[in-house]
């Protein structure tokens, strides 16, 4: 999803480039969990989860940012990096918890309000600042499998499949919008493990 996305915002076709991205979110929530249940876990496939997702939500997002001015490909760049550095010092010391956002949820909240706004230089611009923000700091987020945990969480995973597939694309950008930003305004009251 990362690699046809960053095709699509390299040849212009950033409506598809967005939805690549939020493809990419539900399939990244997904892949740790069939891994578990195929027990088909490796180093390797650790790495190139890193890989995908650096690929996916950091350079395919963080195209979502580009213009022809210079400023906006500073900030597409610093976007880059956070992601960069949020997947290299993610882990916190304590088990199931996390230290800065995680970056598929901003991707989400990115892709969303590109679609939503048709491309709004500035609220893209400031909402990249924002997120940029939370993925660098040392905030604490809880690492839910989703579809390892509570039934409820399995219904919003199934949910996000029926909206990308059955219908138009508002309802599916408010539908992952409302998903990622409750994820950080109440990561431990809902998205915690131990709910």
């Amino acid at each position: 999803m990362g690699m046809g996305s960053i095709l699509c915002s390299l040849n212009g076709h950033h409506y598809a480039a967005c939805w690549l991205v939020l493809i990419g979110y539900l399939l990244d929530l997904a892949d740790g969990a069939v891994a578990r249940q195929l027990n088909a876990c490796s180093a390797l496939g650790a790495k190139l989860d890193d890989f995908a997702d650096f690929t996916t939500f950091g350079i395919a997002t963080s195209l979502l940012l580009r213009t022809p001015n210079i400023l906006d490909n500073v900030l597409s760049m610093c976007y880059m990096l956070s992601v960069f550095i949020r997947l290299c010092f993610f882990s916190s010391g304590i088990p199931f918890m996390y230290r800065g956002l995680p970056c598929i949820y901003s991707s989400a909240i990115l892709a969303c309000l590109s679609l939503l706004t048709g491309g709004n230089m500035a609220v893209l611009r400031l909402t990249a600042m924002a997120m940029i923000l939370f993925m660098v700091s040392q905030t604490l987020y809880p690492h839910d499998r989703v579809l390892e945990s509570q039934a409820w969480k399995k219904v919003v995973y199934a949910g996000g499949i029926i909206v990308v597939f059955c219908s138009s694309f508002p309802p599916v950008c408010l539908y992952y919008l409302l998903w990622s930003v409750s994820y950080i305004l109440f990561p431990m009251s809902l998205w915690s493990c131990k709910v």
